[in-house]
């Protein structure tokens, strides 16, 4: 029988390398796969590290323009935030990071795919229930939860043995996941919910009581609910975000910190920082309400939660999922229009909104001279809404 084949999500640090030498241990031929999602990334490096832990081969593949237009924008457009608050940037990676092992099992030939999350995070479920949705057949391996190890230093003493190049110059503070629409931070201090995040945890912006920046505007034209300009300039999808990210992150836009309900069940403490999302889910949601029928509007509500939670919970490929972004599409064939924000120092308004689909009319909305409301209808109207509960 010849050498087994397994595909590995390699992040290029400490646990993954240390996967990549235990598989290789275990009679696996390691070919590990990175998914370049807009991460700062150090492929030479990353590289050096894999193929000095055994592994065969390294893909780099970069998913950024898949993960914007696929999921980044239908999921703006579905407003889904999860528990109110995360705009769910790590969680909505991983189900690329999944299709793409199970793509490549079936390109190599392997029999099996591989991670490094732990056992009670939610990035193995997210990972490990595209594989399964996409490719049922392939056995999935998570080291992590099997191996000898009990920290990072036996991790750092199994490098030093096995020759594997890792920086250990610094003590690793935080656990910290980034991409293009934001950045995921926990462990250390951050476990005690009742610290306050020390100034170190933030990786992209800026403390906003230390801002004395003015304010500034900023004009976000959408097209069926994608942004597509900014200030009259029309931009590349990943152009605008990362625009965004940076004016965002000098005004501190997009600090979140939560006590969160973690999928397996625990509640877990963490901060992100989301300075585009922040900006243009405030922008996205106040065009809606300018071009949205009242009863479209209350039910998406409905349809946003329930669709950030099929998310986080790892179910992107699911019928339900498939399913909610048909409804969603539809509803944004008329979410096209200019919002004017008002950005300062930790906070971001929406000024002004217009749309040719706008439902806002001011000879109905008005009290001055030009009112054509008929107020001798409301008698009647308030009459008839009453008689439920007469």
């Amino acid at each position: 029988m010849g050498t087994k084949k397994v595909i590995l999500a390699y992040s290029g640090g400490l646990d993954t390398s240390c996967c990549v030498r235990w598989l290789k241990d275990r009679g696996w031929d390691v070919i590990c796969f990175m998914a370049d999602l807009g991460q700062e990334m150090d492929v030479a490096t990353a590289r050096k590290r894999a193929r000095a832990a055994g592994a065969s081969k390294l893909y780099v593949k970069n998913l950024r323009k898949e993960f914007i237009e696929e999921i980044i924008w239908p999921t703006l457009q579905a407003g889904a935030v999860y528990e109110g608050k995360y705009y769910l940037a790590t969680a909505l990676g991983r189900p690329l990071i999944g299709k793409y092992l199970a793509l490549l099992a079936k390109e190599e030939g392997a029999s099996a795919v591989a991670h490094g999350c732990t056992g009670k995070g939610n990035d193995q479920v997210r990972i490990e229930l595209a594989v399964r949705m996409l490719n049922p057949g392939l056995k999935i391996i998570a080291p992590v939860r099997e191996w000898e190890f009990g920290s990072r230093e036996e991790e750092i003493e199994y490098c030093r043995l096995n020759r594997i190049p890792i920086d250990v110059s610094k003590k690793k503070v935080y656990s910290i996941d980034e991409n293009l629409w934001g950045v995921s931070i926990e462990c250390g201090v951050l476990e005690d919910p009742f610290v306050e995040p020390p100034a170190d945890a933030y990786q992209i912006t800026t403390d906003p009581s230390q801002l004395k920046a003015k304010p500034v505007y900023l004009d976000i034209e959408f097209k069926e609910g994608v942004p597509i300009k900014i200030n009259g300039k029309r931009m590349k999808a990943e152009e605008l975000i990362r625009y965004l990210n940076k004016l965002g992150g000098k005004y501190g836009i997009g600090r979140i910190d939560m006590v969160e309900d973690r999928l397996v069940g625990i509640k877990s403490r963490e901060i992100y920082e989301a300075p585009a999302a922040e900006i243009l889910y405030t922008a996205h949601k106040e065009l809606e309400m300018l071009v949205l029928d009242r009863d479209t509007l209350h039910f998406k509500t409905l349809i946003s939660n329930r669709f950030a939670q099929l998310v986080y919970f790892g179910l992107w490929f699911s019928p339900l999922r498939k399913a909610m972004s048909a409804f969603v599409s539809e509803t944004q064939k008329t979410v096209s229009g200019l919002v004017r924000l008002k950005i300062g120092p930790g906070w971001v308004k929406v000024v002004g909104r217009k749309s040719r689909f706008s439902r806002y009319k001011k000879r109905l909305a008005t009290y001055d001279s030009t009112d054509k409301f008929d107020h001798k209808a409301a008698e009647g109207f308030i009459k008839l809404w009453g008689l439920p509960f007469e």
